[in-house]
């Protein structure tokens, strides 16, 4: 069976790698494996950085779930993410997510729950795309597309489903920086190694207050 994340330990950051080989899908395996490793994480470091491989960071949920007409089995996949993206928002340490690659769909509002977002210059592909293939935005995708995109380009992402190159993506607030592949992963590591030196008691009261009453509102929004 294939690893679907690679968790790797540089001094007090965890960095946590997606591949599936593929499009990075947050499918139900995905999803458990990036749990599972937010779960050492919170044991073992005090920020995480959270990647794709090389091209990718993820291309969304898995289609193959969505289309295969089993209802109960997308349903779960749906809260799986939700649940997933709330708990990467509110992560209580720093969290950086770079994106080597293309961020598409779940995998853009990937790229907006981290406190620094950073991507790989290149021709990429970010953006949400839900209103092209005929889905509208769940609670959890509105409260991250309300909060982190840029007031300005907020319609444009959503309801046009503009896919941006990573210039792009960054005016339009998916983004932070813009570095060049090769120092992706440097350039990860070293912010999240800086946030780490903050006081962890108080980064993580302040992201609660920030955060936490919407993501409690989604998150009982979702039922069991």
């Amino acid at each position: 069976m294939i690893e679907l994340t690679k968790y790797e330990q540089v001094g007090d950051v965890a960095l946590i790698s997606m591949d599936d080989g593929k499009a990075n899908a947050f499918g139900p395996p995905m999803i458990a494996a990036v749990d599972a490793a937010l779960d050492r994480a919170a044991e073992d470091a005090k920020a995480v950085v959270l990647t794709g491989r090389p091209g990718m960071l993820s291309g969304g949920f898995d289609l193959n779930v969505i289309r295969g007409g089993d209802a109960t089995q997308a349903r779960a996949q749906s809260l799986a993410g939700a649940r997933l993206m709330m708990r990467l928002y509110g992560w209580p340490q720093p969290l950086v997510v770079a994106a080597p690659g293309h961020a598409i769909a779940l995998g853009a509002f990937c790229l907006l729950t981290g406190d620094h977002r950073l991507a790989a210059d290149g021709v990429f592909r970010i953006g949400l795309n839900e209103v092209a293939i005929g889905a509208t935005l769940p609670p959890f995708a509105w409260l991250l597309a309300k909060d982190r995109l840029s007031k300005r380009y907020l319609a444009q992402a959503t309801l046009t489903a503009k896919i941006y190159d990573p210039n792009g993506a960054r005016d339009a607030g998916f983004l932070d920086e813009v570095v060049p592949a090769d120092k992706l992963r440097d350039v990860a590591l070293e912010h999240a190694g800086q946030l780490a030196e903050l006081d962890a008691n108080a980064y993580a009261g302040m992201k609660q207050g920030l955060r936490g009453e919407s993501i409690d509102v989604v998150l009982a929004g979702l039922g069991d």
